[in-house]
């Protein structure tokens, strides 16, 4: 898809989302490969923040993603988690390899619970799982951990691409079930979502904003759990 028809295409809503983690931990490589579909190669720490967005298919919606990928060094972090405010959806990773990356995953949940959107969607992701050999964090414990601070949990690969569209999939997806449950609005500010191009058409040929067909669960919804078991991916 070039750049021109990115700019241009109709979506049904926008979500905010931060990536955030320790330095090191592959956040941008993971990012880049699911928008590029390739392996960044020779990849610098970020500075401060960087931006990407991509639109992503769920269904018979799309969804925007708007990314801000955070440098991790404790130097930019007063940067950073300004850029926390207002996110629907947090990618937090960490590095199977490395266990000083997993040990801090509190102080990252608590920045993030405390500075974004009331209804955060947060996601642990498991980066480098081509690394196997060298891993120091076992699933189970990531797994474990995931299930005591209510987020949910996927191992990737942004070297060989192994579930990298996951993550994004995953949050986008719990995050549309919030809408249609009625319990995260778009016209709540600071909710890290807002109506796109086709439902604001929707809405304006209704008539009404109000108890729209989309505030209740759809019949066509699909739940996390029946995702992840048909091993479903989306197309970033």
């Amino acid at each position: 898809m070039d750049e021109g028809t990115e700019l241009v295409e109709a979506y049904d809503y926008l979500f905010k989302f931060v990536i955030i983690g320790e330095s090191g931990t592959g956040k941008s490589c993971l990012l880049y490969q699911c928008i590029h579909e390739m392996f960044k190669e020779n990849a610098a720490h970020t500075i401060g923040v960087e931006f990407s967005s991509r639109t992503i298919r769920i269904g018979d919606r799309s969804v925007k993603l708007q990314l801000w990928d955070t440098a991790g060094q404790e130097r930019f972090r007063s940067v950073t988690r300004s850029y926390y405010r207002g996110a629907a959806g947090a990618i937090l990773v960490y590095d199977i390899t490395s266990r000083a990356s997993f040990a801090n995953l509190d102080r990252w949940v608590q920045d993030a619970r405390a500075l974004a959107s009331q209804h955060l969607v947060l996601v642990l992701v498991g980066n480098k799982l081509d690394r196997e050999d060298d891993r120091e964090v076992e699933y189970a414990e990531g797994e474990r951990w995931a299930q005591e601070n209510g987020v949910l949990f996927v191992e990737t690969s942004s070297l060989t691409g192994e579930n990298v569209s996951m993550p994004f999939l995953l949050a986008a997806r719990a995050i549309l079930e919030g809408i249609d449950a009625g319990t995260i609005d778009p016209d709540v500010a600071g909710s890290g979502v807002s109506y796109g191009e086709r439902q604001l058409r929707a809405v304006s040929s209704s008539g009404r904003l109000n108890g729209m067909p989309w505030r209740r669960r759809r019949r066509d919804s699909i739940s996390i759990r029946e995702m992840v078991g048909n091993g479903s991916r989306c197309n970033c």
